[in-house]
């Protein structure tokens, strides 16, 4: 049985091996142990409410019962750009034009802004490659929006999700090297790790101060504007189908998207249940691809999540296993939280 809860001092190991195993692009998992720790020791704190709200960095830990082994992670950030400047490019249109001569031209800039400071930001989503089937990744990205439904005064209204972008097995990415790569005199993997080290103020140094035209760059840099990493693209089909949507803001290294939306108009958190349970020893915890629900026990330090089957869920209460009880730390008088996995 996979179940989620916050991450803890132990799990440092299995999160170095998510950042040498994730690649490059994911800026949120820097291969830097001593980072890594102190991310940890951030989320414990966040987690006891021991640190501000607006700094409340919140990791997410999944971890296979039977074996005891941490198998993915997956965060929220409270508030983006607080403690270093938060920059994305904006698409924007504009129009040149002279009656004159009868010529109407409207063509794509890139601006680099800081509009997105302050916002909530969904992020750090990493599954082991031994644990990608059945519904581990739904479970591991949605049982954030059962923690957003229920402590949703700890974070903004809006919230945003930077999906990576396009970038090859070798971790080069086109647009980086159309554009990033001629200011910044370095490789994509390198700058992209040295943001992850928190270096923001080097984009700041080197970053272009004046808007670009995307008819500057190269075909393949303008063809992956906006574009998911392939790895990416479940994850960005299933923020849409949760009612985020694309803004103009991209990734100012990779392009990647941007997706956004307010948490309140959140599908997951808008039409999440919260209902009573009873142990019933007919409902064992189901396996692979039989799970079609997460629930979550509505507690913050002892967060706890995992997945049950459609037919425990009944319109007035959920009918949990012993084991599936005994995992969420709940007793008689608890409350759970319900969200389906996927949307009719």
């Amino acid at each position: 049985m996979m179940v989620v809860r916050p991450i803890e001092s132990q799990d440092l190991t299995a999160l170095i091996g998510f950042a040498e195993g994730s690649g490059v692009g994911v800026t949120t998992l820097p291969n830097n142990p001593d980072l890594l720790e102190n991310r940890i020791f951030n989320s414990i704190r966040s987690f006891r409410g021991a640190q501000p709200k607006e700094r409340g960095n919140y990791v997410f830990a999944m971890q296979d019962t039977k074996s005891d082994q941490v198998v993915g992670v997956s965060a929220i950030e409270a508030n983006v750009g607080l403690e270093q400047v938060w920059y994305n490019y904006r698409i924007c249109k504009v129009v040149h034009a002279s009656k004159q001569i009868g010529v109407h031209s409207s063509n794509q800039m890139l601006y680099i802004t800081n509009d997105l400071t302050g916002v909530s930001e969904l992020c750090t989503l990493y599954l082991d490659t031994s644990s990608r089937q059945g519904n581990n990744g739904r479970l591991l990205s949605k049982c954030r929006l059962l923690f957003l439904a229920d402590f949703q005064d700890y974070f903004a209204s809006k919230i945003v999700a930077e999906m990576r972008g396009v970038s090859d097995s070798n971790g080069i990415s086109p647009f980086w090297e159309s554009l990033g790569k001629k200011f910044f005199q370095m490789d994509f993997s390198y700058a992209d790790y040295q943001v992850g080290l928190g270096n923001k103020e080097m984009v700041a140094e080197l970053m272009p101060k004046y808007p670009i035209y995307l008819f500057s760059l190269s075909p393949e840099a303008r063809a992956v504007i906006a574009q998911p990493h392939e790895n990416t693209r479940p994850a960005l089909e299933m923020l849409k189908k949760e009612g985020f949507h694309f803004n103009g803001y991209v990734d100012i290294f990779d392009g990647g998207p941007v997706m956004e939306t307010f948490v309140e108009e959140i599908r997951g958190v808008r039409e999440s249940k919260v209902l009573p349970y009873r142990v019933d020893e007919q409902h064992k915890a189901p396996v692979g691809e039989r799970t079609d629900y997460v629930v979550s026990n509505r507690k913050m330090e002892r967060f706890r999540a995992l997945l049950v089957s459609k037919e425990q869920v009944a319109h007035d209460h959920v009918s949990l296993s012993k084991e599936q009880a005994d995992a969420l730390l709940i007793d008689d008088q608890s409350d759970i939280r319900v969200i389906p996995l996927r949307y009719e």
